[in-house]
């Protein structure tokens, strides 16, 4: 029989599992993020794998969910904290452009939202390599470079700047991811998705929120941007109960968003590591 304390943990587990699910059943968007992430991954039973950058840690419970051996790692403590939360064990700190991983350790490395979050993205890739097994698969997933976009545009008019998110930098383009990564890695597939009605939704939230957490004098702040905790989720809930009625509307918006020509606000790549010095092979799949 479990001691009070293990009870305890188990019914703060219960909790943040709780609301964290809840909060992205509410979330069209990040539904849709995860939606792209799972259909680059394939079997992970019998893998090591590692996601970064997770946030608030659901797709980090998502990921687990699917079977294999999962560690996660974000960029700050507030952020790590909201991740530990939710799946409790393996769950590291990263220093930018550095990890704490032993050589060669992962069949898989998902990369949710972070290389736009640090300076260092050249060393971090070079990380990547170390600790990619020869054949093992990255995915990266990052904010697709189109600065001319109305949206793109309209953000800081909002408040809502990339130093506001904790962008150092406000995305890439392939051809720049790919020159990022370098000839180790080879891209099997890239493309983009998130187009015009995703996007303005996600701006029209972003800014609702924002203003909501300066009315109210509290924002929870980290190296990546404003962050949703459970405490967030507990004060508004009767704004999330709006977003869970306009729930249908937003679902078809981002369906409808698919029909749209043109390319995407994000963008995300499958590549492979080779073992030094063998030849690049292959072709991208767009």
């Amino acid at each position: 029989m479990k001691n009070s304390v293990g009870l305890i943990r188990d019914e703060n587990a219960n909790a943040a599992t709780e609301w964290a699910l809840a909060l992205f059943r509410r979330s069209v968007l990040k539904q849709e993020k995860y939606r792209q992430i799972e259909r680059l991954i394939g079997p992970v039973e019998g893998k090591v794998c590692l996601d970064i950058g997770a946030d608030n840690g659901v797709i980090s419970l998502l990921l687990r969910q699917r079977g294999g051996e999962w560690h996660s790692a974000d960029l700050d403590e507030a952020s790590v904290a909201a991740i530990r939360g939710l799946v409790r064990d393996n769950v590291y700190t990263l220093d930018g452009g550095l990890t704490p991983f032993p050589d060669r350790m992962f069949d898989l490395v998902v990369i949710v939202d972070y290389l736009e979050h640090i300076e260092e993205d050249r060393a971090f890739v070079a990380e990547l390599r170390r600790i990619l097994r020869p054949g093992g698969v990255l995915i990266v997933n990052v904010p697709h470079l189109q600065p001319r976009l109305l949206l793109n545009r309209l953000r800081p008019l909002l408040g809502l700047t990339d130093e506001r998110h904790g962008h150092v930098r406000p995305g890439y383009t392939l051809e720049g991811l790919q020159e990022l990564l370098g000839d180790r890695f080879t891209v099997a597939a890239s493309h983009t998705y998130s187009k015009l009605f995703a996007e303005a939704i996600d701006t029209f939230l972003n800014s609702g929120l924002e203003l909501l957490r300066r009315f109210k004098g509290r924002r929870v702040r980290s190296a990546k941007g404003q962050l949703f905790t459970q405490s967030d989720w507990q004060r508004h809930r009767k704004e999330l109960r709006l977003l869970s009625i306009l729930h249908p509307l937003l679902w078809l918006c981002v369906r409808l968003d698919r029909l749209l020509p043109g390319q995407g606000y994000k963008l995300i790549v499958k590549a492979t590591l080779r073992e030094e010095g063998a030849s690049p092979q292959g072709s991208v799949q767009r």
